[in-house]
């Protein structure tokens, strides 16, 4: 087998896990090899792990393939039970360490600040003072819960050690990018905090540094459908076009399920139309028992936790809406929405959410907007949506929405990304000296 000429590698909790940050590692890849890359691989961790760690997962055999020249690598922890999270840390590091060795061309995209960037920036440091020199570029990417869920804490414990680390450790890369605008201005208020308390400047450099790059998307997946197939996969589920309001996305509580059903149950809309749930997620239990508490609601709310990748976009494009509905919690944030542009592109009816973290820069102004937590005025944008909305105006707003949702396609995202003549640039080695003023870290 020849060598590759260039590579790209990217750290992210892949597939099976169900998260829009998965969707972007796939997409990424697919652009990469568009864009002459002839090595692309996904470094994430072994199924067993992710499995342990009680996140949602796809079942396997839903799994669309990767086309050839995209290799997903799991790699086996390294050590026994005394090392108990490590292991996983070290086979990932020693991996990329392996791959960098070789010699060939390499752009390292880290998403998830924590532990994905610190495996980078380690296997990096420790490629160099092995003497490989690798020739390597690396991109670090904040998709928002890396800094709400470990800085965050770090500060709220009072561990703010751990909050400077996650900081000086993305400042190590050569591109630090953040998922959207709010995403960047959530890493900047957190960097402030951690600077007051220790006397750092990371919220300077930060400001400085931060380019945002969106989360790309497979237009083509969710463009021109079959109406057949819409037709099809409706039949299969015992719905019909324009006969059901949508929510697809994951089923937890900051998503807004649950003011959703309530909201439905109270609209004029649910005399004529299916609600359907489909996604999985921690509150699918909660949200099952919630449509059993009303007689009869199991036959006009439908909880779908099984479609596939290949059905999502069909019953996007058949529904008379699609409400998501999102709301902060203290555990999330949302911080783009990719399953709103999603429905953008497939068409159907019009989209219904809340201005909550990025959502914003995901619908731009082709959305129906209301209060987040606001359960009448959820109830009365689906009867707008569904039952008063005049059919030009429908068609008026799906294709603004789809024009918008298009700026996000995947091969322009990663040319924005990682633009042509950066693809692959012979990388010094440079010393990053933290940013300070004042107390020691």
């Amino acid at each position: 087998m020849s060598k590759p000429e260039r590579r790209l590698v990217i750290l992210v909790r892949a597939d099976p896990v169900i998260c829009g940050h998965s969707g972007e590692a796939r997409n990424l890849a697919e652009a990469a090899l568009l864009r002459g890359f002839d090595d692309v691989r996904i470094l994430t961790w072994p199924l067993e792990a992710l499995q342990a760690a009680g996140l949602p997962l796809k079942p396997l055999d839903a799994l669309l393939p990767y086309s050839p020249g995209i290799t997903v690598e799991r790699p086996d922890p390294i050590g026994d039970n005394r090392v108990p999270d490590g292991r996983y840390i070290a086979g990932m590091t020693g991996r990329l360490v392996e791959l960098l060795a070789e010699g060939v061309p390499t752009v390292v995209l880290s998403m998830y600040l924590t532990p994905h960037t610190d495996v980078v920036v380690q296997a990096v440091a420790g490629a160099r003072v092995a003497g490989f020199a690798p020739e390597v570029r690396t991109l670090a990417k904040a998709v928002g819960s890396d800094i709400t869920n470990v800085v965050s804490n770090a500060l709220r414990t009072g561990a703010w050690g751990a909050a400077a680390m996650v900081l000086s450790t993305y400042l190590q890369n050569d591109d630090l990018l953040a998922v959207s605008e709010f995403t960047k201005e959530e890493v900047v208020r957190w960097a402030e905090q951690v600077d007051a308390r220790t006397g750092t400047r990371f919220a300077e450099e930060l400001t400085a540094r931060v380019r945002i790059s969106y989360p790309p998307i497979d237009t083509s997946a969710f463009l021109d459908l079959d109406p057949s197939a819409v037709d099809a996969a409706l039949a299969a589920r015992g719905l019909e076009r324009d006969g059901y309001v949508l929510f697809l996305s994951r089923i937890t509580r900051a998503k807004g399920v649950d003011d959703l059903i309530n909201a439905y149950r109270a609209s004029r809309t649910q005399a004529t139309k299916k609600l359907v749930i489909a996604g999985a997620g921690n509150a699918v239990d909660t949200v099952r028992a919630q449509i059993a508490e009303v007689p009869g609601d199991d036959e006009r709310i439908l909880l779908l936790t099984d479609v596939s990748d290949a059905e999502k976009p069909l019953l996007m494009r058949g529904c008379a809406a699609y409400a998501l509905p999102t709301k902060p919690v203290p555990e999330f944030v949302e911080t783009f929405g990719i399953a709103l542009t999603e429905k953008m592109l497939a068409g159907g009816g019009p989209v219904i959410t809340t201005l909550v973290g990025g959502t914003g820069e995901a619908v731009g102004d082709t959305a129906l907007i209301i209060e987040a937590g606001d359960v009448p005025g959820i109830t009365a944008m689906l009867d707008r949506a569904v039952l008063d909305m005049g059919e030009v105006e429908r068609l008026e707003m799906e294709q603004r929405a789809r024009e918008h949702a298009l700026r996000f396609d995947r091969l322009r995202v990663f040319d924005e990304m990682l633009p042509a003549e950066e693809q692959v640039v012979e990388q010094q080695h440079q010393v990053v000296e933290l940013p300070r003023e004042g107390a020691p870290l």
